[in-house]
């Protein structure tokens, strides 16, 4: 159950939030820009790449560098294939994970390592590997850790991944904001200087501006009524969202959304994008997720028995209303089962703009509806 006065009870949210999350969401621009300057100190900018390299591969635990991939990818597009390398192991442990090349693997390609840890052995053998087959290899992760040296001792390039002084006292979550912004920009620049995609410094800025805008409005002393993230949360408590998605960058935004969703405070979620969405979600609609399916049972035990789980629709949009647009279809089919709906579009801007608030807004929503429902 949602405790929702704790929304609007700022104190008590700090109280809650022993591990830092919401503190982790307002800071992500200021995370942002550290990161930025950090890549800039280590020498990104003054790069003198041979071309673009034929594929990227990319390499780390957990949700974060999953994340990370997802998103390159997008921003990449076709201009160099984006992999990310899954690890085999048998715990999700970073000692018992194992990475591998593909065999086509070589000279021409690009081995990006992104973590937060930086103590897994099988990152350091990963880079190993990728000297050994002539890839160039560039990490991100905590500066002094184990895989610093081992990139270092593989002619690899080391970028410095930003944190804050409470990362050192708390366990990082891999869906954590500041960690997802910390590994993802020094990478941006890099990827941005080899061609790859654009990311120019002005660029990047602005994604950290537009980050600061939603920290002021989805922080906890925004009220519920006028915030759009705690709405969101609100909205959720007793729902299964069904995120839908409309935008070549909303994909990203909603798969990133699921994920935190499960791992902050574990809330199952699906994710789809439109137009397909309609036809793989309607059976959903149309069976015991509907609230039409939950008829008032008079001799239910309303104390004793729970709220019965129906779907909520959560339409996340990179793109102004107008032109080719399935959401017309999608509010009507959630409609027509009675299923209530959410919307999310961001203000007009760049792609990393809009991208960076729908991320923003919806990593607020799951700290959110992760600390009330914890209560």
């Amino acid at each position: 159950m949602l405790d929702e006065s704790l929304l609007d009870a700022p104190e008590a949210l700090a109280e809650a939030d022993r591990r830092a999350l919401l503190r982790g969401a307002a800071e992500a621009g200021a995370r942002v820009r550290t990161a930025a300057r950090h890549a800039t100190e280590a020498g990104v900018h003054d790069l003198k790449p041979d071309g673009r390299p034929r594929a990227i591969l990319i390499a780390g635990p957990g949700a974060a560098a999953i994340c990370v991939a997802d998103l390159l990818g997008t921003l990449a597009g076709a201009t160099s294939p984006v992999t990310r390398l899954a690890p085999t192991g048998v715990a999700p442990a970073g000692g018992a994970l194992r990475w591998e090349l593909p065999g086509w693997a070589g000279s021409v390609d690009l081995l990006l390592i992104a973590t937060p840890d930086g103590t897994e052995p099988g990152l350091s053998l990963l880079a190993e590997q990728a000297y050994r087959r002539g890839c160039t290899v560039v990490a991100v992760g905590p500066a002094g850790s184990p895989l610093t040296e081992a990139v270092h001792n593989n002619h690899g390039l080391f970028l410095p991944m930003a944190t804050a002084p409470y990362d050192e006292d708390i366990p990082l979550a891999a869906s954590a904001p500041g960690v997802l912004w910390a590994l993802l920009t020094p990478l941006l620049a890099l990827l941005d200087r080899t061609g790859v995609l654009a990311a120019p410094p002005d660029a990047v800025q602005k994604v950290a501006d537009r980050l600061d805008h939603i920290a002021e409005r989805c922080g906890p002393a925004v009220a519920t009524y006028s915030n759009p993230a705690k709405t969101l949360a609100a909205e959720l408590a007793d729902a299964l969202p069904l995120i839908w998605t409309e935008g070549v960058s909303a994909g990203p935004a909603g798969r990133r959304f699921a994920a935190a969703l499960a791992e902050l405070s574990g809330h199952p979620s699906l994710v789809a994008e439109l137009p397909e969405a309609l036809s793989a979600h309607s059976a959903l609609l149309a069976g015991r997720l509907a609230a039409s399916a939950d008829p008032e049972d008079f001799f239910r035990d309303r104390v004793e028995e729970p709220a019965a789980l129906h779907a909520r629709v959560v339409l996340l949009r990179d793109r102004p209303i107008g032109g080719l647009t399935a959401a017309p279809a999608a509010r009507d089919l959630a409609l027509s089962h009675d299923t209530p709906i959410s919307e999310l579009e961001p203000e007009p801007g760049g792609e990393l703009e809009t991208l960076a608030e729908l991320i923003a807004v919806t990593d607020f929503a799951a700290v959110y509806l992760a600390l009330a429902s914890r209560a």
